[in-house]
């Protein structure tokens, strides 16, 4: 392999200016563009600098295969590389933000290409890197993806029970390894809660008249401050090794949570949600988003209630302050990336529109990302027009790809096959809580058991936070048949990603067994990998073993069932993490691998792996493992180091979750247990080919767009349809 690119004495070579870099490099995926004469890999590169710098330069290079045994002989560009200049996104007196944006052409191997950004000095003194390298697949390769989320600490965490990311050092090496080529952020890749406790809301926050806390202004002042405190968290957090290592080699794609503003936003009661300071806060949190996250430039201005201008979208984001814009540059007249899936309207307590993703991840894979933030109300999570936007997107690129798409992974930020706790939700809403609830307010009474924001118990916004609750099941239920009907059109396989939980779980969809459809045919079998939190504290095992007393099976129609699979058949490292008898919720940090296989996993078509042989019956359940990739699942699966399997069955993956043993442990020891998502060769069945396509006769939300709960569903048959 070419040597990277390394100036003499880690000075910045002769005549090239010094950049005094206060953060980065952050390293970000785009899109790919595969057709028949040439196919692209896009992606960015953002640094932080001190404002007036000159622009800075990066050089790039391709530095031969991925792998030392590649048999391609790679070609290499100059010592120096080929230079690309930064594009400035924003500036203002305290710093300005850089991107670099890339187009790598794809060949027939996995390559491996270096970067480095003349005179590149940190501010803080500390050299750090010369260089920097990065995995692009092969032409004709899927990419390898890591996943992650809850990438932060919770106000309260005690920081000596539960050390910084450590367990980002395993990611670390799992790609030293075997390279990722992408990290997909499923939400909270960053903790802003503080804001509330030690920055600038605190005075606000501890206001007890919920009445003057609603009417409590969002002027420019406060907006400065709470600017202030967003962008140094980002600093702080971005530049915290070993996260700040992955940041600079393993390109991202994010899509945003609550903590990325504040915790619980969106979920709180609606009239509480549209007072000035969340929308301002909304406001100021999507500026540094879109920087630190995305790459893109922000609004000229965000929402204060001292500048009319800004109190209402214009052209579907915040209008423009003169006083915000002094001294202040925002690029402007940029085209929009196509990765972008632009929601047609503002969002209610955010004056900007959804930004949803499509990305194609390499030959037969394809991905969407739903922004599930800026749309969000305590009853809906999306607009119906945004899934109609969504889904003509995906139309439109299965087309394009004429039958290479064999599987869609759909990212959320939150699970939407998990177990049920709408018991809880009744308990905590019920009237049994009102005089607990007016003694806190009395007296502080269980200060602990509400929040400060809405006085509502501080559970609800998590609750109301999930697909399964109870306002949320009718748009969960459409949403999921209208992503089978996709999987049936185009026999592709759907799979989610969704973090949020603080723990480790693999819920699944799938073909009541009376159908008699096996894995490999079964449209409705979609895998929820849920993996949470990456740095977060867990919740206690008593949690956990709770929810996997809930795993019952459930009926989301007449036809498709769900329930959680049995993943984890012993602890991590020997260390009790939760009951032995529980082997669906796993309460330690963790995060996902995901990568392209090459075994037979279905049911009696060949070798498993299995000392017994194959299972050449369908299940009378989902308790019971549903193909032999489900069969072989646990810490004993060949996948479970996180590499995956040799070659490709395209459209099937290898799932991996690595699960920390110990937080003490500063390297981030983890333990690793994993399963197989088999292709889809879909046969269409009788009852498919009588039955019409349900989600479209319903709105997702009811008539008219009005959110409705579960309990507006049409009637129900005796069995539990929910």
């Amino acid at each position: 392999m070419a040597q990277p690119y390394d100036p003499p004495n880690g000075q910045p070579p002769m005549g090239n200016p010094q950049i005094d870099v206060i953060c980065g490099p952050l390293l970000n995926f785009k899109n790919m563009d595969i057709n028949s004469s040439e196919s692209t890999w896009r992606g960015s590169v953002l640094i932080v600098t001190k404002p007036n710098c000159p622009q800075p330069r990066l050089v790039l290079r391709k530095a031969g295969p991925a792998a030392p045994d590649a048999s391609a002989d790679a070609p290499l560009y100059g010592n120096h590389g080929s230079p690309i200049d930064g594009l400035r996104l924003y500036e203002d007196p305290e710093k300005a933000f850089w991107r670099f944006s890339l187009a790598l052409p794809l060949d027939s191997y996995e390559a491996r290409w270096e970067y480095a950004i003349d005179g590149f000095h940190y501010t803080q003194g500390d050299l750090g890197r010369a260089s920097w390298d990065f995995v692009v697949p092969s032409v004709n390769q899927s990419m390898r993806m890591m996943f992650h989320s809850c990438n932060g600490f919770s106000v309260g965490t005690d920081m000596d029970a539960w050390l910084g990311p450590n367990l980002w050092n395993d990611v670390l090496r799992v790609h030293a390894q075997k390279p990722f080529h992408v990290m997909i952020g499923g939400g909270d890749q960053i903790y802003n809660d503080g804001i509330r406790v030690d920055g600038p809301l605190a005075e606000w926050t501890a206001i007890g008249n919920p009445h003057k806390r609603r009417a409590h202004n969002f002027d420019n002042s406060m907006r400065e401050r709470c600017d202030e405190y967003y962008y140094a968290n980002y600093i702080r957090w971005y530049s915290t090794e070993p996260f700040k290592e992955a940041n600079g080699r393993i390109p991202q794609i994010n899509i945003w949570d609550d903590h990325d503003i504040i915790d619980g936003f969106g979920s709180y009661t609606d009239h509480f949600m549209r007072c000035s300071v969340f929308r301002g806060i909304g406001g100021v949190a999507f500026k540094y988003y879109c920087l630190f996250q995305h790459h893109i430039a922000p609004p000229l201005s965000t929402y204060t209630t001292d500048a009319p201008q800004t109190m209402q979208a214009v052209n579907g984001t915040a209008g423009a302050d003169p006083r915000q814009l002094e001294n202040t540059y925002v690029l402007e007249n940029q085209p929009e990336d196509d990765s972008w899936i632009v929601g047609k309207r503002p969002g209610p307590y955010v004056e900007e529109k959804s930004r949803n993703l499509y990305m194609r991840l390499g030959k037969r894979i394809a991905f969407v990302g739903v922004d599930a933030r800026t749309e969000r109300t305590r009853h809906q999570v999306n607009y119906n027009d945004t899934y109609d936007l969504i889904f003509n997107r995906l139309e439109q690129e299965v087309a394009a790809a004429n039958g290479d798409i064999k599987h869609l992974i759909v990212l959320l930020g939150v699970p939407i096959a998990y177990p049920r706790l709408a018991w809880l939700e009744n308990i905590l809403s019920s009237p049994v809580i009102a005089p607990i609830r007016l003694l806190n307010k009395r007296f502080g009474f269980a200060g602990g058991l509400f929040n400060q924001f809405d006085g509502q118990v501080d559970l609800l916004d998590d609750l109301d936070d999930h697909y399964t609750a109870r306002q949320h099941k009718r748009e969960r239920r459409l949403f999921i048949q209208r992503l089978q009907d996709f999987s049936k059109t185009h026999s592709a396989r759907v799979t989610f990603l969704g973090g949020d939980v603080h723990l480790a779980a693999i819920g699944r969809f799938y073909s009541n067994p009376k159908l008699g459809i096996q894995s490999r045919h079964d449209p409705r079998y979609m895998i929820n990998v849920v993996s949470s939190a990456i740095t977060n504290k867990p919740p206690p095992k008593a949690v956990a073993n709770l929810l996997a007393r809930r795993n019952k099976i459930h009926h989301l129609d007449h036809d498709t069932d769900e329930t959680m699979m049995n993943m984890f058949d012993r602890q991590p490292g020997g260390i009790e993490k939760s009951a032995n008898w529980n082997k669906v919720t796993m309460p330690s940090r963790n995060y996902a691998c995901l990568t392209e296989v090459d075994i037979p996993f279905t049911n009696g078509d060949g070798p498993t792996g299995l000392e017994g042989g194959t299972i050449d019956q369908i299940p009378k359940d989902g308790h019971s493992p549903l193909h032999n990739g489900e069969a072989t699942a646990g810490a004993e699966n060949s996948a479970a180091d996180g590499f995956g399997s040799d070659g490709v069955m395209p459209g099937g993956l290898d799932v991996a979750i690595r699960v920390e043993i110990d937080p003490q442990n500063k390297e981030g020891a983890a333990d690793g247990y994993a399963f197989s998502i088999p292709p889809l060769e879909y046969v269409p069945s009788e009852s498919d080919k009588k039955r019409p396509h349900s989600w479209r006769s319903h709105s997702l939300h009811g008539r008219h767009s009005r959110p409705q709960s579960g309990n507006n569903d049409p009637p129900r048959p005796s069995t539990s349809i929910n």
